[in-house]
């Protein structure tokens, strides 16, 4: 189940943003919300570069909250920019759905994971 929910979360859902809040232009967004999937060329860097238990978000660096903060900046500027800020948020948020699903199964991959403090600070409010 974890798996079909990434891939809808990376290749269906955006085309649901594209034809909803791109109408004209549907093909074009989605075609860039693809695009944004590129970022996970920071995996690479990685050794190994695919783990199942590890999370992206602020291990790659194309994952890490300075990124982020740089694909929020994103959502100011005109298109195409907007776009792909968005697919980028979309990609993050994807990753972490990933992650609490990865976590919820593994105890131990939560304690070693660089979100360990920030869900620690979540699931305390």
């Amino acid at each position: 189940m974890q798996t079909v929910l990434h891939y809808f979360l990376h290749l269906v859902f955006p085309l649901g943003i594209a034809l909803v809040f791109f109408n004209n232009e549907w093909k074009n967004a989605y075609l860039l919300l693809l695009l944004t999937m590129l970022v996970d060329l920071d995996h690479l860097l990685a050794s190994p570069i695919f783990d199942a238990d590890r999370c992206s978000i602020n291990f790659h660096p194309l994952h890490s909250y300075y990124a982020m903060v740089f694909y929020v900046g994103l959502l100011f500027l005109r298109k195409p920019f907007r776009i792909l800020g968005i697919g980028l948020l979309l990609h993050m948020f994807t990753d972490l759905v990933d992650c609490l699903l990865t976590y919820q199964n593994c105890k131990d991959c939560l304690a070693t994971s660089p979100l360990s403090s920030v869900f620690q600070v979540i699931f305390i409010w």
